[in-house]
């Protein structure tokens, strides 16, 4: 089955179109919940900001990212709110491409 390390390298892949950064490094990812049993993984990831028009793409995103996977036959992007996401979040490799 998936480790939650190869969860999180795959969505690397899934960038933030605004920002041109992936969505780990942004700080968007708070948890990864693997049920082996059933093949399903499940994502708990917020959004930059509340009202972002491209929640539904880069949920879908992350959801063919996951399933393309090994291991993986459910996956499901939870958008949740809280904690809130502010800059403080993001990884030092973020921070670098946004000139922070």
């Amino acid at each position: 089955m998936v480790t939650k390390e190869q969860i999180l390298e795959a969505l690397q892949e899934v960038i933030d179109p605004e920002l041109g950064v992936d969505i780990v490094n942004l700080g968007l990812i708070y948890s990864v919940e693997i049920f082996k049993e059933t093949g399903t993984v499940l994502v708990d990831m917020t959004l930059t900001t509340p009202g972002c028009p491209l929640s539904d793409s880069m949920s879908a995103a992350a959801e063919r990212v996951l399933l393309s996977l090994e291991g993986v036959e459910k996956a499901k992007i939870n958008i949740v709110w809280h904690p809130a996401w502010d800059a403080s979040k993001m990884s030092t490799v973020a921070r670098k491409k946004l000139g922070m």
